[in-house]
Parts: structure tokens; C-alpha cells; sequence
């Protein structure tokens, strides 16, 4: 592991504060503290926690997983404070660990945290294999809020429970439901902006985690998703599901192969099935509420 860029009393602190091992793997669970250190140096009072979410938090990951984050600042992050992070995450990237290049999160202002109306508000944001932060409004969702308040592994904080209100599992399905319509739409309208080996398998397994939650009122994992998907559409959909399973690895190497063509073709077609079936399961559950009015 590479030498914190930072060193002294501040990273022994860091260090400290992070008392157990978050996770299976030692050599993780070393980026993950060079990571919070470095973050806890650059913010300073700033910080209010970090926490692991996503399959981590969930319990359902392995050694290709994406290793996604969420930092919760005391508020705006200042020009800075994002200068010194910048330097944070590069540094963290040039670690001699390839878990450093899957390190995926955002930094959330606690008040934007606490209020799901701040939903899509650009947050900074490390994508994963990048070495620098982005504004993007991907981690802030609703499903991200449930998954560190109901799971969330802290590494340095309160519990997330004191960080955020309970969410109705109506919320939860709703956005769901609309993120499974308005990105499929966008892949259907602009198919040669996911015709890659990564995307296509991505795809797949989005849409089969997406779909398995909506029916399960709450956010889950990938290998579930697929697992679910493969029972319920059987032998037709299966060897699709697990092309793309075995295509995880590596993600900065397929990004820029050519996706499979008749798997490709497929795909969109999965897209079309899941949007159908998450139409009529949202349709069927305004009907029920309806019938309780």
C-alpha cells in the first residue's frame, strides 16, 4: 500500500477512528483506510461520516464488486476543499491495489442527504475506475438513502439511521419504477451510447435487480436481481443473464470492446420485457390502493 499522502497525528486519528474491518478482504480494508484518512485530513470538522452502501452493505458481493461510498459533509463542499479532495482521490488511485480503481461514490451535504426532495441535485462524485471527482446526480437517489440508512457500514460517523428519515416503501417502488421507464427509454432512443461489452452486460443485470426490488419493495443485489430474473423468465432470458454475469470482470477493458451482436439486439429486447412488467406491476399496485380507499 502506497505512503498517505497527508501522514501525522491527523491520519493516526483517521486510522483510529476506523475500529474494525469492514469488510472480508484485508487489502480493501487497507485502501478503504488510506481513503479515509486522506478524506479526514482534507475536510478536517467538515466531515461528518463516511459509509459503505451498495453490495457491501447489502452482503451479497465478491471480488469483481464495485466498492460504492457515500462521504456526508456538514455542508457545501468549498472550491478548496475539492481542490485538496481531487488530489485525495488521484493519490488513492495510484494505490498498488486494484480495489483502489473500484472505489465508487458521491458526497452528500448532510441537509441534502436528510431531504429526498434534494433527489438528482449534481453532487461530487467519483465514478468508478476514475481517479478524479465529477458533478452527477447518480448516487443521489432514493435508493441509495435506503440502503445506507437500513445497511449502511460506517466507516467514520453516527449511525445513518440518525442521518436519515425512514422512506415509505411506495417512494421507493415509485422511483424505481421510473428509473427502470426513463433509462430504458434512453437506451431504446440512443442504443449506440451502450453498444459495448460492458454496458450490454450491465444493462442486463440493472434491469433484472430493478425489476426483482420493485417486486421486493426494497433495494437488493445484482446476483439476487439475476438469480430472481432467471426464475421467473425461465430458459428463454437465462443464458443472456448469465453472459452477462460472466462478463463482470474488467470493466475497463470491455467499456471499449463491441458488444456481442445478436446479445446486443437481445438486450434491448430484455429492456422492452422489464419496462412492460414494471408498468403493469406499478399499474396493478394504484389499482390495490385504490380498492383500500
Amino acid at each position: 500500500m502506497g505512503r498517505n499522502m497527508f501522514g501525522g497525528k491527523a491520519c493516526e486519528s483517521a486510522r483510529a477512528a476506523m475500529t474494525s474491518d469492514p469488510t472480508p478482504y484485508g487489502e480493501l480494508n487497507s485502501v478503504l483506510h488510506e481513503l479515509l484518512s486522506n478524506i479526514r485530513v482534507a475536510l478536517g470538522e467538515s466531515l461528518a461520516g463516511v459509509y459503505l452502501q451498495g453490495s457491501f452493505a447489502l452482503g451479497d458481493f465478491d471480488g469483481d464488486s464495485d466498492v460504492d461510498f457515500i462521504v456526508v459533509t456538514r455542508d457545501e463542499l468549498t472550491e478548496p476543499q475539492v481542490a485538496a479532495l481531487q488530489t485525495v482521490h488521484a493519490r488513492v488511485y495510484a494505490l498498488e491495489s486494484e480495489w483502489a480503481k473500484h472505489l465508487e461514490g458521491s458526497y452528500f451535504p448532510v441537509a441534502t442527504l436528510r431531504d429526498v426532495r434534494e433527489c438528482g441535485t449534481p453532487l461530487w462524485y467519483l465514478d468508478h475506475g476514475s481517479r478524479s471527482l465529477v458533478r452527477s446526480d447518480h448516487c443521489n437517489t432514493i435508493v441509495v438513502r435506503w440502503v445506507v440508512r437500513e445497511h449502511g457500514i460506517a466507516l467514520s460517523g453516527p449511525h445513518p439511521l440518525t442521518l436519515i428519515d425512514p422512506i415509505p416503501v411506495d417512494v421507493l417502488r415509485r422511483e424505481m419504477v421510473d428509473t427502470i421507464q426513463g433509462w430504458g427509454q434512453q437506451i431504446l432512443d440512443q442504443p449506440d451510447e451502450y453498444r459495448n461489452r460492458f454496458y450490454q452486460g450491465f444493462i442486463v443485470l440493472s434491469y433484472c435487480r430493478m425489476l426483482h426490488d420493485v417486486v421486493e419493495g426494497r433495494p437488493g443485489s445484482k446476483r439476487a436481481g439475476a438469480a430472481w430474473a432467471k426464475r421467473t423468465f425461465g430458459d428463454e432470458w437465462s443464458p443472456l443473464i448469465d453472459r452477462a454475469w460472466g462478463g463482470r470482470p474488467n470493466p475497463a477493458a470491455s467499456v471499449r470492446e463491441p458488444a456481442d451482436v445478436a446479445d446486443f439486439d437481445s438486450t434491448l429486447r430484455f429492456v422492452r420485457l422489464i419496462m412492460q412488467e414494471s408498468e403493469r406491476l406499478s399499474l396493478s399496485s394504484r389499482a390495490s390502493a385504490r380498492d383500500l380507499l
